[in-house]
């Protein structure tokens, strides 16, 4: 059953019931200009079964969604239910997400900047499964996961897998993602990750994530081919940079490369919000205390504000 007081669904519904084999999505616009696809609905049931049997959905269960159906997380939501026959509940997107009326919610899917306002809720604790997507987790939101008591996932996947392939538990301080049911890995001669997807449509899809692979199963993500940055030979990941500067920056931020004549690329700092010379001196020297000395970046820049996709990714790029 689906509960759908503001209609959010009814576009997808109306497409989903059409006579097509494929429903139309755009993949998120992070990495650049976001493209349409065709998904093929029998990719995306053989997805929710997957999804649903990890989380042990079933007709009895009770589902949250409080993110856009535009998206393939919103999307997917409304097959999960509509597989396991479970009670999904559809509200409006919000940072500020309520869950009272519900008595419990066994699957509740958000956005890493939807997480401060669930935890800190006093009835939290009806969630049975968190599901953060969209975006990596910085330490400080992985402890504030493990300090709330909430049984969280971290998901990885993207629109063309249909939503996740795979997932890895955040409240437990585990740091690889674990293969959802039918889906094994390998990489790349770039060291990027290679889903193999037997049951699905794409079969094998090539990725541009650089991973640390620990078996056919289990990954550790590192970050972005097309992020990293080869300064004077050596490879900086942003993404680890940032995981470590999150300890101390506050603000959003990140980490990006740009031309250098001595180095070819070097490392600098975008952070939101407004700050002055003395804070970027402050942040630097910060930085080389915990950074080796090739990652550390080479300037700090204030932004007021940074530009977002649609789902509130942060778009990287020089100013």
């Amino acid at each position: 059953m689906i509960i759908d007081p503001h209609r959010l669904a009814e576009k997808f519904l109306d497409e989903w019931h059409n006579q097509k084999d494929y429903i139309i999505a755009h993949t998120s616009g992070s990495t650049g200009k976001p493209k349409e696809i065709r998904l093929l609905k029998s990719d995306m049931i053989l997805s929710a079964q997957a999804t649903c049997r990890f989380f042990d959905i079933t007709p009895e269960s009770v589902l949250l969604l409080p993110l856009s159906t535009d998206y393939i997380a919103g999307k997917m939501m409304i097959v999960r239910a509509m597989v396991s026959g479970a009670t999904l509940h559809i509200t409006k997107p919000s940072r500020a997400i309520s869950l009272d009326g519900y008595g419990h919610i066994d699957l509740l899917p958000i956005v890493p900047a939807q997480i401060e306002h669930i935890l800190s809720a006093d009835n939290r604790s009806t969630v049975r499964n968190l599901l953060v997507g969209g975006g990596a987790l910085s330490p400080s939101q992985e402890a504030l996961i493990a300090q709330s008591g909430v049984n969280a996932w971290l998901s990885y996947g993207m629109t063309e897998t249909c939503s996740h392939v795979a997932i890895r538990k955040v409240s437990t301080g585990i740091t690889e993602f674990e293969a959802i049911h039918g889906i094994t890995f390998d990489t790349d001669n770039r060291g990027c990750l290679v889903i193999n997807a037997p049951g699905f449509s794409f079969g094998r899809l090539v990725t541009n994530d650089i991973v640390d692979l620990k078996s056919p199963v289990s990954f550790r993500w590192l970050g972005r081919f097309d992020n990293v940055i080869n300064s004077g030979g050596i490879k900086i990941h942003p993404e680890e940079v940032e995981r470590k500067l999150s300890a101390f920056i506050r603000q959003p931020f990140y980490v990006i490369g740009r031309q250098s004549p001595e180095w070819g690329q070097e490392a600098v700092l975008y952070i939101e919000g407004c700050g002055e010379q003395k804070d970027a001196d402050a942040i630097i020297n910060e930085a080389r205390r915990i950074l080796d000395r090739y990652s550390v970046p080479k300037a700090v820049y204030f932004v007021s504000e940074f530009d977002r996709t649609s789902s509130d990714k942060i778009i990287r790029r020089l100013y």
